[in-house]
């Protein structure tokens, strides 16, 4: 059983520890996995250390459950942290779960578990993996220069290069197809703003109503630039202090207004992440758009608008699922190899071109969209400060009740 909430992707409380981790092992970004949040538990609640035998991840907790085998699944030539940086760090090594290979066979399904899910007892559990590289198998990428958008709450962009490049902001990494690299990025809130805005005017608002609303306005919303940063910012700016900004509102702007600038903000952002790559010398054959967002042709539109990149939307957009079920699939014989799975298992339902009569109006609000965040940065950080230090000096008695402590991980 957990033995305290999950510390998600969202939670920014192991910065420090992150930062040492890389220091010491040379790994960054994604392949530092939960480890970051493992040291931190380590740290600062030792009770719960003491109660845990594993620190999992989500989908590793999972086939946990579903086998009793703790493994931790790695894609092909992944880079993994050497023990040695981590025992130095304080993370128990004992308290780690053995390496395993996605899409193999890492256990069997435990008797218990079987008559809870109504299934058969023994069935293979298959070593799953990340949701941005299962995503990669689902969206049906398999040569460089295929690109992929998760969608999803958070946002990302991430396309396959024969090899490895730099580029500011991204995380370049061992692919999930051998011989391959990842050059990737992930956002914090692109796709979570517009529920925020749904929130604020009325939940029973539905998210059609806003798209349709924003398409029926001009593109570049008359004027209005959003930064996303409602949660900090992951790539390419890796400000956990960055905040949201709405810029450029006038009487004249409604709600449709606003939707369609954060719409065009989540294209905004995966454009700021690929210019680095793209100056790298990386090139993008085609996107593919994936998750809630990819139910919307207007949003997919305005992704090749605004990107410049031609926009291909799969058969099935959870793609995270697809490609869950392509590691299943080749994990029990179904299919020889991954390539092999995903070339039966995805398809294209439709693609969309950029409208190059777009390209001067999206080349300008790219600009202004780039230059707002370190005119205001400081500003913000400055007036966040204040409104910190007036809470703080507040009677302890009068202070608005707040948030619940974020959730965070850990299993027994």
């Amino acid at each position: 059983r957990p033995t305290r909430p999950a510390i998600t992707w969202l939670d920014a409380r192991a910065g420090a520890e992150t930062e040492e981790l890389t220091g010491r092992t040379g790994v960054r970004g994604w392949g530092l996995g939960g480890l970051a949040a493992a040291l931190w538990v380590e740290r600062h609640e030792p009770a719960v250390a003491a109660a845990t035998r594993w620190y999992l991840a989500t989908w590793e907790f999972l086939a946990f459950r579903l086998s009793g085998v703790a493994a931790a699944p790695l894609v092909p030539d992944q880079l993994v942290p050497a023990v040695e940086g981590l025992a130095a760090a304080g993370i128990p090594v004992d308290k780690l779960p053995s390496p395993a290979a996605a899409g193999e066979v890492i256990g069997r399904l435990r008797p218990t578990m079987a008559a809870e899910l109504g299934l058969e007892s023994g069935i293979p559990v298959v070593g799953g993996t990340v949701d941005a590289f299962a995503s990669y198998h689902g969206a049906g990428l398999l040569e460089p220069g295929d690109a992929y958008d998760p969608g999803g709450a958070a946002g990302g962009f991430g396309v396959y290069w024969g090899s490895p490049v730099e580029a500011a902001g991204a995380f370049v990494t061992s692919a999930p197809l051998a011989g391959l690299y990842s050059v990737g990025a992930a956002m914090a809130a692109t796709g979570r703003s517009l529920d925020w805005f749904r929130d604020g005017i009325g939940p029973e608002v539905p998210i059609a109503t806003l798209l349709a609303e924003a398409e029926a306005t001009s593109p570049g919303a008359d004027g209005l630039v959003f930064l996303p940063y409602l949660a900090g910012e992951r790539s390419p700016l890796w400000d956990p202090a960055a905040r949201g900004v709405l810029a450029g509102l006038t009487l004249g702007h409604g709600r449709a207004h606003i939707a369609r600038a954060i719409v065009e903000a989540s294209a905004l952002a995966i454009r700021h992440v690929a210019q680095p790559m793209l100056a790298a010398g990386v090139a993008v054959r085609e996107m593919r758009v994936c998750g809630g967002p990819a139910r919307s042709d207007f949003w997919n539109q305005v992704k090749a608008d605004v990107t410049g990149f031609p926009v291909a939307v799969p058969a099935v957009l959870e793609t995270a699922v697809v490609g869950s079920a392509i590691l299943g699939a080749v994990g029990v014989g179904a299919f020889p190899d991954v390539p092999s799975a995903i070339r039966a298992m995805t398809g294209i339902d439709h693609r969309l071109t950029p409208r190059t009569e777009l390209v001067g109006l999206y080349d300008a609000l790219f600009e202004a969209y780039v230059a707002l965040y370190p005119a205001t940065a400081p500003i913000l950080r400055e007036l966040a400060g204040a409104t910190n230090r007036w809470a703080l000096d507040r009677p302890v008695d009068d202070r608005p009740a707040g948030p619940e402590t974020p959730p965070a991980v850990a299993a027994r």
